[in-house]
């Protein structure tokens, strides 16, 4: 027997749901050192510009001064506004990394081929998804033998999981110096929007560092417990617009204060929708603001003099963006030394914004999105807090206030408040702080495939995480030894409209009639997102269980045409989907009804039989139709068929019943 899914779906148990708790913050003084525990739990920003450190403990979080490796009173040393952060940027030569952070980064123009930086847009993503940042790049990503995107440096390819350990090591180590005990433990932050792949890749790179990461923490959810919102005040709903240097996403939360008549009281921080774009992020608006300065780079034909030009022009278009954040105009000049040409110009505000309006408004886009999803309007949102470095250009903050119809929310440091959240969740976990819950989601909805290509969706979009979600499934076919499991992300109805995300088997099932076996089906998203799957067959104990780990990630096109075509087929799809069901509950229907016919033919009457054997062919050839095309058969016409004949056949029920009563009874029985 062949391991299809040939899976009915037969009844919903209740789901549970857990809970993972999270805190206010707000920012606290130096710490005493005597007050770090001797296995204390970091909170880690990955960032794709820039990384920090975080700790928090009795009085508050506060951001590790790391030592980046360069002397802090020369002119290359970090300032007052750049301490603690540590650029994501690392030299290679060779299997050494010879350089990290801001040494790294001061060296680009130099080293452009061995030097990595914005690593974190290739976590767990495919090359071709990713083949415009890698054309754009000084550095060379390819293709590895999985098709997954690689960093090939003197002959060697690296992971983007292998690099950002490296980065994660470099942290691990100044953090340990900085608190003065070992860092083995950590909160990682991530794009609320990063699916299972890019998560799995981040927790992966971790491992890979030495580092347990204990919770994935989402950046708008980590920046909502840095603002320590919800601490004593009233009932708020909050937006969390995050715009780094590779990705945006925006969050919907519901922030329910802590009991002002209870010193333990719970904040809950309660996710209601999220949404984003996981290429869309300062890196975009560089290369903008550049325009055909980038495009004359990137026709360059030799190699090296395409790295140099690529890699002067990212450090150029960073520091002409921070300067038209202050100024109308800035003026870029460039003494190319015969490697990359001379450069004078002069770039006004008005014209660079001008540029970048069309990503701007795949920002407010996006949020109009989150807001549908949560069931809001505008007017319903208390508060708009800003995160991520790229929110200081003067027109991101204009066009969200705008948006919101309020002013911005910016009392932190937008580069440092998903660090300082992390490290508020990292004592939550380590029991130091209980004064708040977290209550996370995830971002697209997980099932099953059933008999016919449909999907049973076991946890639907914007659940809360963690969460378990059973449901008893059997098999539609006769003596069935194996069954395919196959797990589905997506919102459309059909297998063929979602992504796979993982098949596993669950075989030695004892040889029994379609519909007998129990087969019970677990989802459980944990508290990081990653899901575990369990299925049992009760009668035999038989179990199967899979943890997905997608071998790649969705694309920002992907994931829009999966939010979009979920509302423009939606009714398509719903009756599709009764159709595929009807058809699979009419064949059992009819296998059952032709087995009673034939054992009690002569015992009911001709004009009964010819009926039941005229609603037969008509309930087969409508089978045979919705097998081969379902949008071609009327819903109710076949729900109308299967239901005439349910009706004609009970006779034949009886009759078969009666016959089995008889049999039990008889000296032979």
């Amino acid at each position: 027997m062949k391991d299809e899914p040939g899976l009915r779906r037969i009844r919903t148990l209740p789901g549970m749901s857990g809970e993972s708790p999270s805190s206010k913050s707000t920012v606290s003084p130096e710490a005493d050192q005597a007050s770090v525990p001797d296995d204390p739990i970091v909170g880690i920003d990955l960032g794709t510009t820039n990384s920090l450190v975080a700790f928090a403990d009795a009085a508050g979080p506060r951001i590790l001064e790391l030592d980046t490796g360069i002397d802090r009173g020369s002119d290359a040393g970090p300032t007052r506004s750049e301490a603690g952060l540590v650029p994501s940027v690392l030299r290679y030569r060779g299997d050494v990394v010879e350089a990290v952070g801001r040494e790294a980064a001061a060296g680009l123009e130099d080293h452009a081929t061995r030097t990595v930086f914005s690593v974190k847009r290739y976590m767990g993503r495919r090359f071709d998804d990713r083949r415009a940042d890698a054309e754009a790049s000084p550095y060379r990503v390819v293709a590895n033998a999985r098709g997954l995107a690689g960093v090939e440096i003197d002959g060697r390819v690296r992971s983007p999981e292998e690099i950002s350990a490296d980065l994660l090591a470099h942290l691990r180590d100044l953090a340990s110096e900085a608190l003065g005990v070992p860092v083995r433990r950590a909160v990682v932050t991530v794009p609320a929007y990063f699916d299972d792949a890019q998560r799995q890749a981040t927790r992966d790179a971790g491992r890979i560092a030495g580092i347990d990461v204990v919770r994935i923490l989402n950046e708008p959810t980590a920046a909502a417990l840095a603002y320590g919102i919800g601490g004593r005040g009233d009932a708020e709903t909050i937006v969390v617009y995050d715009l780094g240097g590779g990705t945006f996403d925006v969050t919907v939360l519901e922030v329910m204060p802590a009991d002002p008549s209870s010193p333990e009281g719970e904040a809950i921080f309660r996710v209601l929708a999220t949404a984003g774009d996981t290429h869309l992020g300062g890196d975009d608006f560089d290369r903008v603001l550049l325009g055909d300065l980038h495009e004359e780079a990137m026709a360059e034909s030799d190699p090296d003099r395409r790295a140099r030009r690529l890699a002067v022009l990212r450090a150029v278009g960073a520091r002409a963006k921070v300067a038209l954040s202050d100024a109308a105009a800035t003026r870029i000049r460039l003494d190319g030394g015969g490697v990359v040409p001379d450069l004078d110009r002069t770039i006004e505000r008005a014209d660079f914004e001008a540029a970048a309006k069309p990503l701007v408004d795949r920002t407010l886009e996006a949020c109009g999105r989150a807001l549908k999803d949560a069931g809001l309007e505008r007017a319903s949102i208390d508060r708009v807090v800003l995160v991520g470095g790229s929110t200081r250009m003067p027109m991101i903050r204009e066009a969200v206030e705008v948006w919101f119809d309020r002013p911005a929310y910016v009392a932190l440091d937008p580069d440092r408040v998903i660090a300082l959240g992390a490290a508020v969740q990292g004592s939550i976990l380590a029991g130091t702080r209980r004064d708040a819950l977290l209550l996370d989601v995830i971002p697209l909805s997980l099932g099953l495939e059933t008999a016919g290509g449909a999907v049973a969706k076991l946890v639907s979009r914007n659940t809360m995480v963690p969460t378990r979600s059973v449901e008893m499934f059997s098999t539609s076919v006769d003596g069935q030894l194996n069954v395919g499991l196959h797990v589905l992300q997506g919102e459309r109805e059909m297998v063929a409209d979602c992504r796979s995300l993982a098949r596993f088997e669950l075989r030695g099932l004892p040889p029994m009639p379609a519909g007998i076996p129990q087969i019970e089906v677990a989802f459980n998203v944990d508290a990081n997102g990653v899901l575990g799957v369990d299925a049992v067959e009760r009668r035999s104990g038989r179990r199967a269980r899979v943890q997905v780990v997608p071998s790649n990630g969705l694309t920002r096109e992907e994931v829009d045409r999966i939010e979009a075509d979920s509302v423009t087929h939606a009714r398509d799809d719903m009756r599709v989907h009764r159709i595929v069901d009807l058809a699979v509950n009419a064949a059992l229907d009819v296998k059952w009804i032709t087995e009673a016919l034939d054992r009690v033919r002569e015992e009911v009457e001709p004009d009964v039989v010819a009926s039941v054997e005229s609603g037969l062919v008509a309930v087969r050839d409508l089978i045979t139709q919705a097998r081969a095309d379902p949008r071609s058969v009327d819903a109710d016409a076949f729900h109308a068929a299967k239901d005439h004949l349910d009706r004609t056949s009970m006779p034949v029920h009886e009759a078969s019943i009666s016959r089995s009563l008889r049999d039990e009874g008889s000296p032979d029985g």
